[in-house]
């Protein structure tokens, strides 16, 4: 059984202009200590999808489908037996730190929520594990730098103590949205290296929601490629990067400094009118009559590699 089956989940917001299809058919699974990376251009559906696993979207957005998490739909679980799985059994590190923690409290004691709400601990015993954490994150002078709030840590520093709240209770399934946005390049490389230790250390799946290929490389056992609301491909790490099977796969791939740095000819298609065939048939280079027309279902190319494209019907 897989630790979280996400099958034909649909999240679409209801605005004056119509509705938005942010996330559109989509399904995929994550195992025990696998990690999967959910790439794609801004804009394509990733962050609305991480939020939609754990119903942290707003009021006017409508979410269907199914979203086993041990073999419960968390879609269908009540408010309070959400909140007891929220942290303590998937934890979410949030893309932007700055804005994600609390800017009036210590930094020390918002590590230290987790382990009262879900572990019962007194604020002091809460506190000595904070204090852990942010040692475990490499964060120099914990004692201190607990008693510090937000805006006195750098962003690197942010990021990791978003990481270590997120790892404060020892969740089965982690989910990473955009985990180096907005740091410089050494801070990333830092955050990385960090990250691949934390998910041996810890043994947690992980979902790594990411525009960033490299990144994915890093941490991926699989990928996941999103665009325009659907996932176009489903393949593991050492299949996409050496033979992507769909063409807007290529077409990503090619636009990475490493490999040319070509830009994907286009814009993509309105999330509230989609075209009726394949979304990326106006940008692509090798559309036929009938990806005009007729929508692609995801199909095999072949043992654990799955595109959705005409080519391949």
């Amino acid at each position: 059984m897989s630790l979280l089956s996400v099958e034909h989940l649909e999240s679409q917001f209801v605005t004056e202009d119509g509705i938005v299809k942010a996330v559109d058919d989509v399904s995929f699974e994550i195992a025990n200590n696998e990690t999967l990376g959910l790439v794609g251009e801004s804009g394509c559906g990733k962050t609305v999808l991480a939020l939609s696993i754990l119903r942290l979207l707003s009021e006017n957005t409508k979410t269907r489908g199914i979203i086993r998490y041990r073999g419960r739909d968390l879609l269908q679980l009540s408010e309070d037996d959400l909140m007891a799985i929220r942290g303590r059994e998937i934890a979410q590190i949030f893309q932007n730190p700055l804005s994600s923690l609390n800017p009036v409290l210590t930094v020390g004691f918002q590590i230290s929520e987790p382990f009262m709400l879900h572990q019962g601990l007194k604020r002091k015993a809460a506190r000595i594990k904070a204090v852990e954490m942010l040692e475990r994150v490499r964060i120099p002078l914990p004692e201190e730098r607990a008693r510090e709030y937000p805006h006195e840590f750098s962003g690197g520093m942010r990021q990791r103590a978003m990481i270590a709240m997120g790892l404060a209770c020892k969740p089965s399934l982690i989910i990473a949205d955009e985990p180096t946005r907005g740091l410089d390049v050494t801070i990333q490389a830092q955050v990385v290296e960090l990250m691949k230790e934390l998910i041996k250390e810890s043994c947690a799946s992980m979902l790594i929601i990411t525009h960033d290929l490299s990144l994915a490389a890093e941490l991926c056992d699989k990928i996941a490629v999103m665009y325009s609301g659907e996932i176009l491909e489903y393949a593991g790490i050492q299949d996409f990067f050496r033979k992507p099977a769909h063409p807007y796969s290529k077409c990503f791939l090619e636009s990475l400094p490493a490999r040319g740095m070509k830009p994907i000819r286009g814009i993509s298609p309105s999330l509230i009118d989609p075209p009726p065939g394949c979304r990326f048939c106006p940008r692509c280079d090798h559309a036929r009559e009938e990806c005009k027309h007729v929508h692609p279902d995801l199909m095999k190319v072949k043992e654990g590699q799955y595109a959705r494209c005409h080519i391949y019907a």
